[in-house]
């Protein structure tokens, strides 16, 4: 500033050619009054004032001018001092001095080649934030940082400096993502610094443990159950959150989040969300604490039966689906169960999701609450009109009806009489005289048949029909017929031990007793008729049971009028296969 004409110096001035108000005001090369000897004194005077700065010290300086490449600066020196405009740039490259201001600098040299006292800001700014990290850590005071990257075994922070930031000393539990902290301003302690070296090693931790010690001992001295807490969502894990309420954590389980369904706990909570929780318990000796949520509203099963009495129509959302049947939110924390049993009027329902789906809309009715055991029945079929209670009325018993068969079993085929609505034609109803022994004999799946309507069982959703009831009874047919008395000519089929099964007609049977055709077993005779299988014989008719469709013949009876005497000898000494049949005859 010394070779700037008109400025002003500090500690001196010009009044003619003396010192007047500790300020010098150089005179003009041109003045011809100039004294050289007062001008001496006066550069002497001037240069005094320099004594006390040295290089390597840090002192103010006046902006002078700002250029497009260079600031120049008065440092209070014979000649001023130059620093690249570069380290007056902001983030977004902007200048952040102007003429007049005050900034530090470090005095680097007193002169270089050109004549200009050497400065540095940078370095200025570097030793004054040196200092204060020095007295930070002697003071333990907190200093504040920008995580600027993430590097090995840590982070690199920017607190004027930089500086390291250990991995361990981030925070007190292990921190997962580093990368997630950078561009974030955080307070930290100076646990070791060495100027000589550049090194400065901060902690997180320490701090953090400081406060939370100060914040866990109020909070333990107004600790207690029942209490209602604020407090930030720490952690969230699969089971549950943990919440800091204030120095000491407390565990808020996920079945105490809320009293509706919760996959998750992420689904109600972020991390640092500040949350209103209630203590369930406390353990003073292990510090543990459990929270609740949910307890701070009422809870939904309180008067639940009030809301939704037996008989009432419901709507909700299907929330699960289980073998058994569907869990239905009627509202948040209450829901209600769909047995599968309960799905369908007529469908055979193997599991629920033929019938719904998670997030379906229903309506439903309520079949029952217990409020003790938080469970409500609910009945999807029950808001339909039962098809099965209107059938008997579309089918009365004794009408025909013609459906497609469905399926077959071994003691039957299931016919389709409407969609969802099937009757069965059990085996003993398909033929008057064939001894069936699979239906798949008389039908096939597919087949189209006309069936009679037997039967009807609303309750128990049974519908019986029959095939053979539409085909003429050939054995009402052979009875109305033949008499008892009437000679009849029949092909023998097999053989017993108790007598001859003879075929009289398609499909119609009777019995020659043993004793009716072979006397030798009877003292005193030696009567006896051989009957082969395959052969016809001429008989005559001795029983006719219509209701329990038996027929009695005998080959004797045509040879003896008595007949009537042989068949009650018949029937006393008869075996078990005769035992049946003489029960036929017995009221003859």
């Amino acid at each position: 500033m010394a070779n700037v004409e008109g400025e002003k110096t500090p500690g001196l001035t010009r009044s003619g050619n003396a010192v007047s108000g500790g300020i010098v005001t150089w005179p003009r090369e041109d003045d011809d009054q100039t004294n050289p000897e007062e001008y001496a004194r006066l550069l002497d005077v001037y240069d005094s004032s320099f004594r006390n700065i040295a290089e390597g010290e840090v002192v103010k300086g006046t902006v002078l001018k700002v250029t497009a490449s260079e600031v120049i600066i008065d440092v209070g020196y014979k000649s001023e001092g130059i620093i690249a405009v570069a380290e007056f740039l902001d983030e977004s490259g902007e200048i952040t001095v102007q003429q007049g201001d005050i900034v530090d600098v470090l005095l680097e040299r007193t002169e270089d080649r050109e004549g200009y006292v050497v400065l540095s800001r940078e370095k200025a700014e570097k030793m004054k934030i040196w200092d204060e990290v020095e007295k930070a850590y002697a003071e333990r005071k907190v200093v504040i940082g920008r995580v600027i990257e993430r590097i090995k075994g840590g982070l690199a922070v920017d607190i004027g400096v930089r500086a390291f930031l250990p991995g361990s000393q981030i925070d007190v539990r292990p921190v997962r993502n580093l990368d997630a902290l950078r561009g974030q301003e955080l307070r930290m302690r100076v646990i070791k610094v060495n100027k000589k070296r550049g090194n400065i090693v901060l902690s997180r931790k320490a701090l953090l443990e400081e406060e939370n010690a100060e914040k866990k001992k109020h909070t333990l001295e107004t600790l207690a159950e029942g209490k209602v807490l604020k407090g930030i969502v720490k952690n969230i894990t699969d089971y549950g959150a943990f919440i800091d309420l204030g120095g000491i954590d407390g565990l808020l389980h996920i079945t105490d989040m809320s009293w509706g369904r919760v996959g998750h706990p992420s689904e109600l909570f972020k991390v640092n969300d500040e949350i209103d929780v209630i203590v369930l318990k406390y353990d003073a000796g292990t510090e543990r604490v459990s929270l609740g949520h949910k307890q701070l509203i009422t809870d939904p099963w309180a008067n639940v039966t009030e809301r939704y009495p037996a008989g009432a129509r419901v709507s909700g959302k299907v929330v699960s689906l289980t073998d058994y049947g569907a869990f239905v939110e009627l509202e948040a924390g209450v829901e209600g169960l769909i047995h599968v049993s309960e799905m369908s009027w007529s469908k055979r329902v193997k599991h629920p999701s033929k019938i719904l789906n998670v997030g379906d809309a229903v309506e439903g009715m309520v079949l029952g609450v217990d409020p003790t055991a938080r469970r409500i029945s609910l009945g999807l079929k029950q808001v339909e009109s039962n098809p099965w209670h209107d059938l008997a009325g579309k089918y009365p018993v004794g009408s025909k009806i013609t459906g497609k068969v469905r399926n077959l079993t071994e003691f039957g085929a299931f016919v389709e009489v409407e969609e969802e609505i099937d009757g069965l034609i059990h085996i003993s109803d398909m033929s008057w005289s064939k001894r069936i022994k699979h239906p798949s004999e008389v039908l096939k799946k597919g087949d189209v048949v006309e069936a009679m309507v037997l039967n009807i069982d609303a309750e128990n959703q049974r519908l019986s029909l029959g095939l053979k009831q539409l085909a003429t009874d050939i054995w009402d047919d052979f009875f109305s017929r033949h008499h008892v008395g009437d000679t009849i000519e029949g092909k023998v089929v097999r053989m017993t031990n108790f007598g001859a099964f003879v075929e009289l007609d398609e499909g119609i049977e009777g019995l020659i007793h043993v004793s009716e055709f072979d006397d030798s077993r009877h003292a005193g005779k030696d009567e006896k008729i051989e009957l082969k299988v395959g052969e016809n014989y001429p008989m005559k008719i001795i029983k006719l049971a219509p209701g329990e469709r038996k027929i009695g013949l005998s080959i004797r009876a045509l040879k003896s009028d008595e007949f009537r005497a042989d068949w009650e000898t018949y029937q006393e000494s008869a075996g078990d296969g005769a035992a049946t049949l003489g029960d036929h005859f017995r009221n003859r």
